[in-house]
């Protein structure tokens, strides 16, 4: 006696599967990612070094959207206080990019099952 179903997911004891009911809920999800992300990219964080010398704007999803420097502080004459100059953005850089990660694992830890954005991931890249 052989059987020869027609839905293939009966011969695998997944008749009750609904496809369609996947799909929606995986679309679902896609949009509430989208949203997030959105949501995301108008938010913003300082970072700030050498007490506010320099401060970095990054957006929540690690954009850098603007630099300011505190006037007085570098006169640009010389080689050793603009590689420090260059030095502080970076920093400041780097304290805002980690603020920003932390909103971002804020606002999507739920829709990414609490992980926010994988290992060296970024928006648009979470990992699927």
């Amino acid at each position: 006696m052989s059987q020869n179903p027609q839905n293939p997911l009966e011969a695998l004891g997944m008749g009750g599967f609904d496809m369609n009911s996947l799909m929606q809920q995986a679309q679902q999800m896609q949009q509430e990612l989208a949203n997030a992300q959105a949501r995301l990219a108008e938010q913003t964080v300082d970072g700030t070094v050498a007490g506010g010398a320099v401060t970095v704007t990054v957006n929540g999803v690690g954009e850098l959207v603007g630099v300011e420097i505190k006037a007085g502080g570098f006169d640009g004459g010389d080689a050793d206080d603009l590689s420090d100059l260059g030095d502080m953005i970076v920093a400041a850089y780097r304290d805002a990019k980690a603020q920003a990660d932390a909103l971002a694992g804020e606002a999507l830890g739920p829709l990414t099952g609490g992980g926010g954005f994988p290992e060296g991931g970024a928006p648009g890249q979470l990992g699927f």
